[in-house]
Parts: C-alpha cells; sequence; structure tokens
C-alpha cells in the first residue's frame, strides 16, 4: 500500500467537503440576510434560525479547515521501532477469528474509509479509542478493545 497516495485521497476527500461546507455557508448566510427575511413579528423567526444554520456551518468550516491544515502537514515517515506506531502509519490488525483490517493514523477529523489496492483502508484519529490504543504499540503486541458486543482481541501484524 501506498502511504502517500492515502494522504492524497484524505487531502481531496477534506477539500471537496471543505467547498461544500463553504457553499453551505454562505446560503445560509443569504438567507439569513435576505431582505424578506427580516422579522415582522416575533414569530417570525426564518432570519434568526437561518443566521443560527450560518454560524453552525461556518463552525464546521473552520473545523474542517483545519484538519486539512493538519493532514498537509503530516509527514509520512518510516515505521521506528523504537517510538512504535506514530502518526501516518499504516496498521494492518487481525481480530481473535483472524479477520484482517488496515488502519491509516493520521490527525483526527478524517475518518473515512478508502479503497487501495482492493483492501479497505479505515482512516482513524489518535482520539477514536482504537487510534489512542496503537500509539507506541509495535508489531505483535496485542490490544483489548471494548465495544458494544463486548470485548475484542486484535493483534497488529504490520506497521508502515
Amino acid at each position: 500500500m501506498n502511504k502517500s497516495a492515502l494522504r492524497q485521497e484524505v487531502i481531496q476527500r477534506l477539500e471537496d467537503t471543505l467547498q461544500q461546507a463553504q457553499q453551505a455557508a454562505l446560503m445560509a448566510y443569504e438567507t439569513a440576510t435576505a431582505k424578506e427575511n427580516i422579522a415582522e413579528n416575533k414569530y417570525d423567526t426564518l432570519g434568526i434560525e437561518a443566521s443560527y444554520l450560518a454560524t453552525g456551518h461556518a463552525r464546521r468550516t473552520a473545523a474542517i479547515r483545519q484538519t486539512l491544515v493538519d493532514w498537509k502537514r503530516l509527514l509520512l515517515r518510516d515505521f521506528d521501532p523504537l517510538l512504535g506506531i506514530q502518526l501516518g502509519a499504516l496498521i494492518e490488525l487481525s481480530d481473535d477469528d483472524g479477520r484482517r483490517q488496515c488502519l491509516f493514523l493520521g490527525p483526527d477529523g478524517a475518518a473515512m474509509k478508502l479503497q487501495q489496492d482492493g483492501q479497505t483502508v479505515q482512516v482513524l484519529g489518535p482520539q477514536a479509542p482504537l487510534g489512542h490504543m496503537l500509539r507506541g504499540k509495535n508489531v505483535g503486541d496485542e490490544l483489548i478493545l471494548r465495544v458494544a458486543s463486548g470485548v475484542q482481541l486484535l493483534t497488529i501484524l504490520s506497521v508502515d
């Protein structure tokens, strides 16, 4: 798998999401400030509701923009067993039933699934429970993940 290509796909998806969020914020702002939406009485709340929506979209846009900056700054390094798993690591895990999954650990805010070489790669951040548990671990380490259905035992098979 190619970590650079995965990082670039995350960046592209974040840029697309940012563009959509900016358009939504602009539409909400235009609705909030339109002359026809000026309140005529205390029950006429369309303009106020649109302003709340515009504020929410603006905050979401700012958060996506920061996530995009963080992903663009992410340095992809070779795995160092002395440091263990760090941001930018591509990790293959196996559960106790032998099912394998591939994870790409990066900055927060970009949880998504990608496809590369016919395999699904789950992108997760260090604040996610599994992302937090993986930091500093090495190949062969086992993790116990508590999920809604119980406990799951995971083994780190490889790290790139």
